[in-house]
Protein backbone atom coordinates (compact mmCIF):
# COMPACT_ATOMS: atom_id res chain seq x y z
CA UNK A 1 0.00 0.00 0.00
CA UNK A 2 1.39 3.28 -1.11
CA UNK A 3 2.20 6.45 1.69
CA UNK A 4 -0.87 8.36 -0.40
CA UNK A 5 -3.15 5.42 -0.10
CA UNK A 6 -2.54 5.35 3.25
CA UNK A 7 -3.64 8.90 4.19
CA UNK A 8 -6.45 8.96 2.26
CA UNK A 9 -7.66 5.50 4.47
CA UNK A 10 -6.58 8.20 7.53
CA UNK A 11 -8.65 10.80 5.64
CA UNK A 12 -11.89 8.58 5.36
CA UNK A 13 -11.75 7.21 9.02
CA UNK A 14 -11.21 10.42 10.42
CA UNK A 15 -14.14 11.80 8.36
CA UNK A 16 -16.41 9.15 9.66
CA UNK A 17 -15.35 8.89 13.09
CA UNK A 18 -13.72 12.13 13.95
CA UNK A 19 -13.03 11.80 18.10
CA UNK A 20 -14.67 8.56 18.23
CA UNK A 21 -17.91 6.24 17.53
CA UNK A 22 -19.54 6.83 20.94
CA UNK A 23 -22.81 4.75 19.84
CA UNK A 24 -19.97 1.67 19.30
CA UNK A 25 -18.27 2.73 22.51
CA UNK A 26 -20.90 2.93 24.57
CA UNK A 27 -22.73 -0.62 24.24
CA UNK A 28 -19.50 -2.90 23.26
CA UNK A 29 -17.08 -4.02 25.30
CA UNK A 30 -13.35 -3.22 24.37
CA UNK A 31 -12.84 -6.95 25.21
CA UNK A 32 -16.08 -8.08 22.94
CA UNK A 33 -14.93 -10.45 19.76
CA UNK A 34 -16.98 -11.43 16.72
CA UNK A 35 -17.28 -12.13 13.28
CA UNK A 36 -19.41 -10.60 10.44
CA UNK A 37 -19.62 -11.59 6.56
CA UNK A 38 -19.84 -9.56 3.49
CA UNK A 39 -23.27 -10.38 1.98
CA UNK A 40 -23.59 -10.10 -1.71
CA UNK A 41 -27.57 -8.49 -2.54
CA UNK A 42 -27.42 -7.85 -6.03
CA UNK A 43 -25.98 -9.84 -8.72
CA UNK A 44 -23.29 -8.40 -10.71
CA UNK A 45 -19.18 -7.85 -10.39
CA UNK A 46 -17.24 -7.64 -7.19
CA UNK A 47 -14.41 -4.79 -6.63
CA UNK A 48 -12.91 -3.92 -3.68
CA UNK A 49 -12.14 -6.74 -1.91
CA UNK A 50 -8.21 -5.69 -1.37
CA UNK A 51 -9.00 -2.38 -0.75
CA UNK A 52 -11.65 -3.43 2.22
CA UNK A 53 -8.25 -5.62 3.24
CA UNK A 54 -6.30 -2.84 3.56
CA UNK A 55 -9.02 -0.60 5.38
CA UNK A 56 -9.18 -3.42 7.83
CA UNK A 57 -5.84 -3.68 8.49
CA UNK A 58 -5.47 -0.02 8.60
CA UNK A 59 -7.72 0.20 11.36
CA UNK A 60 -6.88 -2.92 13.51
CA UNK A 61 -4.06 -4.74 12.29
CA UNK A 62 -5.34 -7.99 14.53
CA UNK A 63 -8.34 -8.12 12.26
CA UNK A 64 -8.58 -11.40 10.49
CA UNK A 65 -10.04 -11.53 7.02
CA UNK A 66 -10.56 -14.72 5.41
CA UNK A 67 -11.55 -14.45 1.44
CA UNK A 68 -13.88 -16.93 -0.54
CA UNK A 69 -14.64 -14.26 -3.48
CA UNK A 70 -11.93 -12.34 -5.02
CA UNK A 71 -11.87 -8.92 -7.05
CA UNK A 72 -13.67 -9.41 -10.68
CA UNK A 73 -15.49 -12.01 -10.20
CA UNK A 74 -19.40 -12.74 -10.94
CA UNK A 75 -21.09 -12.42 -8.05
CA UNK A 76 -25.04 -13.62 -7.18
CA UNK A 77 -27.84 -12.85 -4.69
CA UNK A 78 -26.96 -14.20 -1.22
CA UNK A 79 -23.09 -15.03 -1.82
CA UNK A 80 -20.91 -14.60 1.01
CA UNK A 81 -18.06 -12.65 0.03
CA UNK A 82 -15.73 -12.81 2.90
CA UNK A 83 -15.54 -13.09 6.68
CA UNK A 84 -13.94 -10.83 8.64
CA UNK A 85 -13.31 -11.63 12.96
CA UNK A 86 -12.05 -10.07 15.65
CA UNK A 87 -12.96 -7.22 18.20
CA UNK A 88 -16.33 -6.19 17.56
CA UNK A 89 -15.39 -2.47 18.08
CA UNK A 90 -13.14 -2.62 14.99
CA UNK A 91 -15.87 -4.58 12.80
CA UNK A 92 -18.34 -2.01 13.67
CA UNK A 93 -16.11 0.82 13.25
CA UNK A 94 -14.97 0.02 9.79
CA UNK A 95 -18.41 -1.13 8.49
CA UNK A 96 -19.64 1.60 6.62
CA UNK A 97 -16.24 2.93 5.28
CA UNK A 98 -15.58 -0.39 3.64
CA UNK A 99 -19.34 -0.98 2.19
CA UNK A 100 -19.18 2.44 0.59
CA UNK A 101 -15.79 2.03 -1.06
CA UNK A 102 -16.85 -1.78 -2.27
CA UNK A 103 -20.74 -0.92 -3.33
CA UNK A 104 -18.99 2.32 -5.71
CA UNK A 105 -16.39 -0.13 -6.87
CA UNK A 106 -18.46 -2.99 -7.47
CA UNK A 107 -20.93 -0.70 -8.84
CA UNK A 108 -18.73 0.21 -11.43
CA UNK A 109 -17.08 -2.38 -12.15
CA UNK A 110 -20.50 -4.31 -12.99
CA UNK A 111 -21.53 -1.37 -15.73
CA UNK A 112 -18.51 -1.40 -17.08
CA UNK A 113 -18.17 -5.37 -17.82
CA UNK A 114 -21.84 -4.42 -19.24
CA UNK A 115 -20.00 -2.54 -21.75
CA UNK A 116 -17.43 -4.99 -22.06
CA UNK A 117 -19.45 -7.74 -22.60
CA UNK A 118 -21.56 -5.61 -25.70
CA UNK A 119 -18.40 -4.73 -27.38
CA UNK A 120 -16.99 -8.50 -27.80
CA UNK A 121 -16.83 -9.75 -31.00
CA UNK A 122 -15.16 -6.09 -31.87
CA UNK A 123 -11.75 -5.17 -31.44
CA UNK A 124 -12.41 -2.10 -29.85
CA UNK A 125 -12.06 -1.17 -26.29
CA UNK A 126 -13.88 0.81 -23.27
CA UNK A 127 -11.69 3.73 -21.51
CA UNK A 128 -12.92 5.15 -18.49
CA UNK A 129 -12.71 9.32 -18.09
CA UNK A 130 -11.66 11.98 -15.80
CA UNK A 131 -15.14 12.66 -14.80
CA UNK A 132 -14.73 10.82 -11.23
CA UNK A 133 -15.20 11.95 -7.32
CA UNK A 134 -12.52 13.98 -6.16
CA UNK A 135 -10.19 12.04 -3.78
CA UNK A 136 -11.63 8.52 -5.00
CA UNK A 137 -10.50 8.47 -8.63
CA UNK A 138 -7.36 5.83 -8.11
CA UNK A 139 -10.03 3.39 -6.29
CA UNK A 140 -12.72 4.50 -9.29
CA UNK A 141 -10.59 3.49 -11.72
CA UNK A 142 -9.35 0.55 -10.40
CA UNK A 143 -12.61 -0.56 -10.43
CA UNK A 144 -12.90 -0.28 -14.18
CA UNK A 145 -10.29 -2.36 -14.96
CA UNK A 146 -11.72 -4.80 -12.73
CA UNK A 147 -14.50 -4.51 -14.89
CA UNK A 148 -12.50 -5.57 -17.73
CA UNK A 149 -12.69 -1.73 -19.16
CA UNK A 150 -9.40 0.54 -19.84
CA UNK A 151 -7.78 3.13 -17.96
CA UNK A 152 -7.69 6.37 -20.31
CA UNK A 153 -4.86 8.91 -18.67
CA UNK A 154 -5.27 8.70 -14.86
CA UNK A 155 -4.56 12.40 -14.33
CA UNK A 156 -3.37 15.82 -15.97
CA UNK A 157 0.00 14.70 -15.54
CA UNK A 158 0.23 11.54 -17.57
CA UNK A 159 -0.81 12.39 -21.26
CA UNK A 160 -1.13 15.31 -23.60
CA UNK A 161 -4.84 15.60 -24.38
CA UNK A 162 -5.33 18.66 -26.36
CA UNK A 163 -9.08 19.08 -26.49
CA UNK A 164 -11.36 21.48 -28.00
CA UNK A 165 -10.45 24.26 -25.82
CA UNK A 166 -6.97 23.63 -25.73
CA UNK A 167 -6.85 23.71 -29.50
CA UNK A 168 -8.60 26.92 -29.66
CA UNK A 169 -6.63 29.08 -27.08
CA UNK A 170 -3.50 27.80 -28.91
CA UNK A 171 -4.49 29.27 -31.82
CA UNK A 172 -5.45 26.30 -34.08
CA UNK A 173 -4.53 22.38 -34.80
CA UNK A 174 -0.99 22.87 -35.99
CA UNK A 175 -0.04 24.68 -33.42
CA UNK A 176 -1.21 23.06 -30.38
CA UNK A 177 0.41 19.79 -32.06
CA UNK A 178 3.92 21.70 -32.38
CA UNK A 179 3.66 23.60 -29.24
CA UNK A 180 3.06 20.01 -27.15
CA UNK A 181 5.92 18.58 -28.93
CA UNK A 182 8.35 21.22 -28.15
CA UNK A 183 7.51 21.01 -24.80
CA UNK A 184 8.01 17.95 -24.47
CA UNK A 185 11.15 17.79 -26.20
CA UNK A 186 12.02 21.14 -23.76
CA UNK A 187 10.81 18.79 -20.41
CA UNK A 188 12.45 15.51 -21.64
CA UNK A 189 9.01 13.79 -20.96
CA UNK A 190 7.84 11.15 -23.06
CA UNK A 191 3.88 11.34 -23.00
CA UNK A 192 1.70 10.71 -25.26
CA UNK A 193 -0.23 12.85 -27.70
CA UNK A 194 -3.72 12.54 -28.05
CA UNK A 195 -5.98 15.48 -29.74
CA UNK A 196 -9.72 16.01 -30.29
CA UNK A 197 -11.44 16.79 -33.66
CA UNK A 198 -14.62 18.26 -34.23
CA UNK A 199 -14.88 17.94 -38.09
CA UNK A 200 -13.12 16.57 -40.98
CA UNK A 201 -11.56 19.39 -41.65
CA UNK A 202 -9.56 19.26 -37.97
CA UNK A 203 -9.06 15.56 -38.73
CA UNK A 204 -7.40 16.80 -42.01
CA UNK A 205 -4.74 18.98 -40.60
CA UNK A 206 -3.79 16.90 -37.79
CA UNK A 207 -3.25 14.09 -40.45
CA UNK A 208 -1.01 16.70 -42.56
CA UNK A 209 0.87 17.82 -39.16
CA UNK A 210 1.33 14.41 -37.37
CA UNK A 211 3.49 13.51 -34.21
CA UNK A 212 0.69 12.31 -32.50
CA UNK A 213 -0.87 8.61 -31.09
CA UNK A 214 -4.01 8.99 -31.02
CA UNK A 215 -7.16 11.11 -32.69
CA UNK A 216 -10.06 10.90 -30.67
CA UNK A 217 -13.21 11.86 -32.75
CA UNK A 218 -16.12 13.76 -30.52
CA UNK A 219 -20.05 13.56 -31.28
CA UNK A 220 -19.60 12.10 -35.10
CA UNK A 221 -21.79 10.16 -36.01
CA UNK A 222 -21.42 6.24 -36.41
CA UNK A 223 -21.51 7.08 -40.69
CA UNK A 224 -18.72 10.15 -40.01
CA UNK A 225 -16.60 7.83 -37.70
CA UNK A 226 -16.48 4.86 -40.17
CA UNK A 227 -15.18 7.46 -42.84
CA UNK A 228 -13.08 9.21 -40.30
CA UNK A 229 -11.68 5.58 -39.55
CA UNK A 230 -11.04 5.40 -43.05
CA UNK A 231 -9.14 8.49 -43.74
CA UNK A 232 -6.42 7.45 -40.67
CA UNK A 233 -6.46 4.01 -42.17
CA UNK A 234 -3.97 2.95 -39.31
CA UNK A 235 -1.86 5.66 -38.52
CA UNK A 236 -2.82 6.72 -35.28
CA UNK A 237 -5.05 4.93 -32.73
CA UNK A 238 -8.49 6.19 -33.01
CA UNK A 239 -11.22 7.03 -29.99
CA UNK A 240 -14.52 7.82 -30.11
CA UNK A 241 -16.17 10.14 -27.82
CA UNK A 242 -19.38 12.08 -26.90
CA UNK A 243 -22.92 11.61 -26.99
CA UNK A 244 -22.69 7.64 -27.44
CA UNK A 245 -25.11 5.50 -25.76
CA UNK A 246 -25.24 1.93 -24.37
CA UNK A 247 -27.82 1.50 -27.09
CA UNK A 248 -25.57 2.97 -29.81
CA UNK A 249 -21.80 1.41 -28.41
CA UNK A 250 -22.24 -1.15 -30.81
CA UNK A 251 -22.62 1.27 -34.01
CA UNK A 252 -19.18 2.80 -33.24
CA UNK A 253 -17.27 0.23 -32.47
CA UNK A 254 -18.37 -1.65 -35.58
CA UNK A 255 -16.75 1.81 -37.50
CA UNK A 256 -12.98 -0.24 -36.33
CA UNK A 257 -12.51 2.59 -33.42
CA UNK A 258 -9.95 1.70 -30.96
CA UNK A 259 -11.77 2.93 -28.18
CA UNK A 260 -14.69 4.48 -26.81
CA UNK A 261 -14.79 6.44 -23.34
CA UNK A 262 -17.42 6.62 -21.40
CA UNK A 263 -17.56 9.08 -18.42
CA UNK A 264 -20.66 7.09 -17.27
CA UNK A 265 -18.61 4.22 -15.95
CA UNK A 266 -17.82 6.63 -13.19
CA UNK A 267 -19.88 9.78 -12.84
CA UNK A 268 -23.21 8.60 -13.21
CA UNK A 269 -22.34 4.88 -11.59
CA UNK A 270 -25.45 3.05 -8.96
CA UNK A 271 -24.14 1.32 -6.67
CA UNK A 272 -23.79 -2.72 -5.97
CA UNK A 273 -26.06 -3.49 -2.93
CA UNK A 274 -24.16 -5.40 -0.56
CA UNK A 275 -24.09 -5.73 3.42
CA UNK A 276 -22.06 -6.71 6.41
CA UNK A 277 -23.59 -8.81 9.07
CA UNK A 278 -22.83 -10.21 12.46
CA UNK A 279 -22.26 -14.01 12.42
Amino acid sequence: MTSDFKKLISLWFAEDIGDGDHTTLSCIPDTAMGKSKLIIKENGIIAGVEVAREIFNSFDPALKMTVFINDGAEVKVGDIAFVVEGKVQSLLQTERLMLNIMQRMSGIATLTNTYVQALKGTNTRVLDTRKTTPGLRLIEKEAVKIGGGVNHRIGLYDMIMLKDNHVDFAGGIDKAILLAQEYLKEKGKDLKIEIEVRNFDELDQVMAVGGVHRIMLDNFTPENTLKAVQIIDGKYETESSGGITFATLKDYAQCGVDYISVGALTHSVKSLDISFKAI
